[in-house]
Parts: structure tokens; C-alpha cells; sequence
């Protein structure tokens, strides 16, 4: 029994559906593990990996020439004017993300009990033992490639491109062929109707023991280990597979045991990111040696959290690399992907991704700098097309390789919500502020996003303030209007933040930006004492939704805060108790649980975590779903939830720490360690109903506000000297 937390999770039987399997990835290549010595079956996946179905050749609506008219007809009271507004195409889905194949590797004879499986956080290995078979697989994040070993009895092993959903017209081709260190096979399918192609290769190194080629598999017999080493990679044309089989023979290194060679490298990055941030919830022993589907059917307790915290940043890192988390994070078993599998940038990644600063998970804040970098041209594009203005809009939905907006209909209007840029840069922004540094990815972005305010925002109301119009909130509409609509909050509230942010990254252009931000309208109250959803007079909210775009200046900016502007804290706090969950969608319920510890309310924030926790969201591999009982695969609960436990006990600025503000009761006692914070320190906090005590490691020499129930006051950090703070009972 541990007396610390568990830093893995185990099953005492194979997945017998995909989504329990277990995942390992390095944010390029995902695997998902059934845990079965006899029969194993890791299903692989790469980030790239999506389907051409024409919307590698989708462009923007053009309708800029079009956007003066249908913003007289909004501004002179048409509220569904913007319902026009459109080029008349049919809803076009972004290509969607796919699997690539399955290792499977069969033992001639098994047979027993049921084996023990378990995936190690520190390590990234999902392994399986049973009477002497061992299996035992990781994805390098040192060298992208899926590594392999099993041990004992003699093995068929094959790559099956027959996974759910596979296109009855995909073109498979194998290949094998015998080398000195075993074999190698390979897997080329081609997708219908073009030239596209993804290939698989396996090196299958031999210790011992004869192989023979067995079409389209290789047997192995009489060895005492077998080691697969398996890189995907899609392309045009054909895959060079002999210059893909020298490079994984490199990695053998003539080492007589490279599979502890190969995770050693591995370890150097994967283990030192995961270890940065730990959660200790002081779980009882016996409840924490549980396994993950026995904990998930009890009532929510400490084991679970400190288990799901350490699931959800394990999680996050391996899906991380070269792109942020999809939908689905790094894999699926089904290439029936809800939603394509896609990147939504109007709530999932960005719920998903929030946390990564504080976290200390710049892995994360990294891929999605490198997303935004690639996609800047297409957000130009998106500019310049739909709005006829310089700089860059970011789409809802990308497959990863297109940045451009094409993915909207009539009931989602997606092509007019311009916050997207601001939603994608508040973690690089983030990511800065902890650092003390300005990656000039992250200026560029918000310098272009700042231009397009300059053009877009030119009309004006009766009281000479700024107008967003067309203006979408996503997903959600005004009871007594259409989709498109004038000053939604969320709108006002990137914009300022954007141009205000913009000002500080280019002290050049800050004057200017900074006047425009100024000229923006504030919000609104509506007459049910809540932040309305739309600043524009006459449009009226619409609760019942799962998504709260218009609390977007509580969580995640600051620019509504019970400290600094408390009455329309007090207004966002109505208008969270007001909103519904819609259709009980996890990321609506964490989603709820972030704006709620940031207004300091405790209890709001522990029951949208239970919603989660009790609600049958999570498979027996942590990763999580989309809706209750476990409907629909989707990373949303597991990679936010984190975030949530976070927020509810530390929060920052550049300028003010915020401790304990809304500690949820499935945790009153506990440590977090590792914390980072926006003013450049690292903290760590212990707590319990008597008291807390904080360690603050500031690499900064800085004056912030420290916040407590005790009150305020200032707190004064020195680079290189730990502040101990000590905390009264809350």
C-alpha cells in the first residue's frame, strides 16, 4: 500500500474495448495498449495522421465585400441579419484524425489467469505479465519511435490495418523481409481517391531464437525476447521503407540491451517534465493501491483526484509535441472520430491546454506555439477573406495542417467569431509572464491579431464607444435573436486584451492599440442581475447552454475579479448560477468549476467537479468522454481537470497571489508541489482545516499582492530567497 500517491494506474485484466486501453505517446506517435501477453494488440497512432475527404482544398468564404451591408442591417436592429451572411456552402468537416494499424503480436501457447496490466506515469510504459510473458511498450519522446519488448513463448506477429470504421476502399499493401537483427515489416495503405498514403515499419530485433517470414507477419520461435521498434509516417508517392528500416536499426546501437538503453533517453525528458508538479491529497493507502475502474465506481474521494491529477498531466505531456491535444488527445482505436477528431478552439483545447503554464508543462505551451506559427498564414487568409481586413483570425476547427476557416453552417456561424486568436495566445502569454521572457512567436501572433481590431473595429454606438458586429458566442445564441449577433461579451473582452496585450509586446504601436481598447463598450448587466451574454441593448441571454463564452473576463483573463472589480464579480457570479449544463458535456462542467474558483466559491466549484467525477465520465484508462456513461471518447475532463484542482488552490497574476481560494471538500488537507506562478516563482502548498503553509521560490525580485481569507497584503520576493508563508485556519 503506498503512502504516497500512485503515479500510474492498473487493471487486472486486458482492455477488452479500445477506449480502456492504455496510452503512451510523445506528442508525435500515440499507442494504445491492450495489455493481453498472449494476444496484444497496440494500436498506433501520429498526430498527422487525417483523412483527405476535400478539405485540404477548403478556402474562407469570401464576403468581405459584403460585410458593410450586413453590418448596417445588425446595427439598425435585423437580429438575424448575419444568418445571411454566408457563401451558401454545406457544412464542411475538417479532414479527420484516424488510426494507422495494429501491432498484433499473438503467443502460440498462453492460457491462465487473467494478467496484470499498468501503465507507469514516470515512465510512460503500459506493461502486461502473466506466468512468465511479459509485455512491456513506451513511445520515446528522445527518439519517436514506439518501442516494443516481449518476453517469453514463441510469437506471430503481424501489422492489421482492420480497425472500426477503416475505408472499405483503403489501398494496403504489406511488406517483410528478413535482416540480421530479425525482420522488418511493413504496412502501406493508401487513402481512396488521391495519392495520399501513410506506411508503417517494424523492426522486429530477435534475441534468440529462429525467425521465419509467415505472410504478412513474421514467426518467431525459441527466442528470449523480442523487441519491436515501429515508426508511422505519412506522406505522397511511396515511403522509402529500407531508409526507415536502417534508421530504426541505428537505434539498436549494438547495445546488448537496448530497450533499457532506448527508455533511458526517454526518461532524460519524459520523466523530468511529468515529476515537476505533484498533487498529495494524504489518500488512504488501501484506497490508492486500488485499481482505476474500482476507484472510478466508489464515491469520488482524495484517491481518485490525486489519480486523475496525476492521469490528466501524464496525459496532456504525451499527447503534446508536435501539436497540442485533439480532441481525443494523441489517439483513438475508431476511425469514426466524433467531431474529426479535430482541434475545437472555441472551449476543448482551450480547457485542455489552460492549465499547462502553472502546471509547469512548457512541453504543451510549445506545441501550441508551433501550431499557431505554421497556421498564421491561414489565419491571414481567414482576414482577409471573410472581413477584408489585415492580420489574422483564427479558425474553430483545424485538422492540424489547414488554419483556414471553413467549417461553419447557418447553426454554427463559426467564420464570424474573431476572440480565437486571444483564446490560442492566453497560455503563450502565460508561458511569458512565468519565464520572464517574450518569445517572439507569441509577439508576432498578437501583433496580427491586434491589427485585425485596428480594421475591423470601425463602427460605433450612440455613445461614440466601439462595436463587434457580427459578433458569435459560442455555441450559444440570444433567446430573441439569430446566431449573429452585436457585442457579445467574450468578444469585448478578447479584444481589450488582445490590443492591451498586443500594446505591451510592441511598445511602438501601444499608444494607438491602448486607445482602441479604451474606446471598446463595458459589459452589460441584464435585469436578472447577471453579466449578459451581449453588451448590445435589447438582446436577452440564453442560460441553458454548456458553454460560458460570456465569462471569458473571469477564466480565463482577469479582467473581472472579486478583488479588483467586485460588482461585476458579483454580476459573473449570477450569471455562472444562472447557466445550465445544456447536454451535460464534461468540458461545460469544468468549464463551470474554473470560472467558480476563480469568483472564490468553493462550493460551486466542488459540485461541477462531482457532476465529473460521479457522472461516469472516465474509461478504466483515465482518459475521459464527452458525455455521461462514458459516451463518446474525448480528452476534455481528463487533460482540464488538473487545471481545475489548480485554480481552486492557487492562483496568479503578474502581480497578486492568490492562495486556497476556493478549496473544493473532496480535498481538505493535502500538498501541491511545483507550482508555477505568473510573477516568475515556484510554490509549494500544504493545507489542512487548521492552516496552510506555502514556500514561495521566486526567481524574480518582485512587490505582489498576496490574497488569503485572511485578507490582503503586500508581499515583497527577492530573487533566490524562499519566502516560507504561514496561514491561519480558512
Amino acid at each position: 500500500m503506498s503512502r504516497t500517491p500512485v503515479h500510474g494506474t492498473w487493471e487486472p485484466a486486458p482492455a477488452a474495448r479500445w477506449e480502456d486501453a492504455f496510452l503512451s505517446g510523445n506528442g508525435h506517435h500515440g499507442v494504445l495498449v491492450s495489455g493481453d501477453p498472449d494476444d496484444e494488440r497496440v494500436v498506433v497512432t501520429h498526430h498527422t495522421l487525417v483523412r483527405p475527404n476535400g478539405g485540404e482544398h477548403a478556402r474562407p468564404p469570401r464576403l468581405a465585400a459584403r460585410l458593410p451591408a450586413v453590418q448596417d442591417r445588425l446595427l439598425a436592429g435585423d437580429l438575424t441579419a448575419a444568418e445571411r451572411f454566408t457563401d451558401g456552402r454545406p457544412l464542411q468537416w475538417v479532414q479527420p484524425f484516424h488510426p494507422a494499424f495494429r501491432v498484433r503480436v499473438r503467443r502460440a501457447a498462453g492460457g491462465g489467469p487473467h494478467p496484470r496490466r499498468a501503465v507507469d506515469f514516470t515512465t510512460g510504459e503500459a506493461t502486461a505479465a502473466r506466468a512468465g510473458a511479459v509485455s512491456r511498450v513506451f513511445v520515446s519522446r528522445a527518439d519517436d519511435v514506439i518501442v516494443h519488448e516481449v518476453t517469453g513463448g514463441d510469437l506471430d506477429i503481424g501489422l492489421d490495418h482492420r480497425l472500426p470504421g477503416a475505408p472499405a476502399r483503403l489501398r494496403v499493401g504489406h511488406g517483410g523481409l528478413l535482416v540480421p537483427e530479425g525482420a522488418v515489416l511493413s504496412l502501406r495503405a493508401r487513402y481512396p481517391d488521391g495519392d495520399r498514403a501513410y506506411t508503417g515499419v517494424t523492426l522486429v530485433a530477435v534475441t534468440g531464437g529462429r525467425r521465419e517470414l509467415v505472410p504478412p507477419g513474421v514467426r518467431i520461435t525459441g527466442a528470449r525476447s523480442v523487441l519491436l521498434l515501429t515508426r508511422v509516417r505519412r506522406h505522397t508517392g511511396e515511403a522509402d521503407v529500407l531508409a526507415e528500416t536502417r534508421l530504426l536499426q541505428g537505434l539498436l546501437d549494438g547495445t546488448q540491451r537496448p530497450y533499457d538503453a532506448l527508455l533511458a533517453r526517454h526518461l532524460d525528458r519524459h520523466r523530468t517534465a511529468y515529476l515537476r508538479v505533484v498533487l498529495d491529497l494524504g489518500a488512504d493507502p488501501a484506497e490508492r493501491a486500488l485499481p482505476g475502474s474500482e476507484l472510478l465506481r466508489r464515491p469520488p474521494g482524495p484517491a481518485l483526484l490525486e489519480r486523475l491529477f496525476a492521469a490528466g498531466r501524464y496525459h496532456l505531456l504525451s499527447s503534446s509535441g508536435l501539436n497540442p491535444p485533439r480532441l481525443t488527445g494523441l489517439w483513438t482505436g475508431d476511425w469514426d472520430t466524433a467531431w474529426s477528431g479535430a482541434f475545437t478552439t472555441n472551449a476543448n483545447l482551450n480547457l485542455q491546454t489552460a492549465a499547462a503554464p502553472a502546471a509547469a508543462l512548457p512541453e504543451v505551451t510549445e506545441a501550441l506555439a508551433a501550431l499557431v506559427e505554421r497556421q498564421l498564414p491561414d489565419w491571414r487568409a481567414n482576414a482577409r477573406a471573410i472581413f477584408g481586413t489585415r492580420g489574422a483570425v483564427a479558425p474553430s476547427h483545424t485538422d492540424g495542417e489547414s488554419g483556414l476557416t471553413y467549417h461553419f453552417s447557418r447553426e454554427y456561424p463559426l467564420h464570424l467569431w474573431t476572440a480565437g486568436a486571444d483564446w490560442l495566445l492566453k497560455p503563450l502569454v502565460d508561458h511569458d509572464e512565468i519565464h520572464g521572457g517574450r518569445d517572439p512567436r507569441t509577439a508576432a501572433a498578437l501583433a496580427e491579431a491586434a491589427l485585425f481590431y485596428e480594421d475591423f473595429l470601425t463602427r460605433t454606438d450612440a455613445d461614440g464607444h466601439l462595436v463587434v458586429v457580427p459578433s458569435y458566442s459560442p455555441e450559444n445564441r440570444p433567446a430573441n435573436g439569430g446566431w449573429g449577433a452585436v457585442n457579445a461579451a467574450m468578444d469585448l473582452s478578447a479584444a481589450r486584451h488582445t490590443l492591451r496585450t498586443a500594446a505591451r509586446y510592441h511598445p511602438r504601436h501601444a499608444d494607438r492599440w491602448r486607445a482602441l481598447a479604451d474606446r471598446l463598450p463595458p459589459h452589460r448587466t441584464n435585469a436578472d442581475g447577471a453579466l449578459a451574454e451581449w453588451a448590445w441593448p435589447g438582446l436577452d441571454d440564453t442560460y441553458d447552454h454548456r458553454h460560458l463564452s460570456h465569462l471569458y473576463g473571469v477564466w480565463p483573463l482577469d479582467e473581472i475579479t472579486p478583488y479588483d472589480t467586485p460588482r461585476l464579480a458579483a454580476a459573473a457570479h449570477r450569471a455562472l448560477a444562472l447557466r445550465g449544463s445544456g447536454n451535460d458535456s464534461a468540458h461545460g462542467h469544468l468549464h463551470q468549476a474554473l470560472v467558480a474558483a476563480r469568483l472564490g466559491d468553493a462550493g460551486r466549484t466542488a459540485r461541477a467537479l462531482r457532476r465529473v467525477l460521479a457522472g461516469d465520465f472516465f474509461h478504466a484508462s483515465l482518459m475521459s468522454a464527452h458525455y455521461p456513461r462514458r459516451s463518446v471518447y474525448n480528452a476534455d475532463a481528463a487533460h482540464t481537470l488538473p487545471g481545475v484542482l489548480i485554480e481552486a488552490l492557487v492562483q496568479s497574476t503578474p502581480d497578486r497571489l492568490v492562495l486556497l481560494p476556493a478549496v473544493p471538500d473532496l480535498c481538505p488537507r493535502g500538498e501541491l508541489r511545483g507550482v508555477r506562478t505568473r510573477f516568475g516563482a515556484e510554490i509549494d502548498l500544504a493545507w489542512d482545516p487548521d492552516g496552510a503553509r506555502a514556500v514561495v521560490r521566486p526567481r524574480r525580485t518582485h512587490r505582489v499582492e498576496l490574497r488569503t481569507s485572511a485578507g490582503a497584503e503586500p508581499l515583497d520576493l527577492v530573487a533566490g530567497e524562499d519566502r516560507v508563508l504561514v496561514l491561519g485556519a480558512r
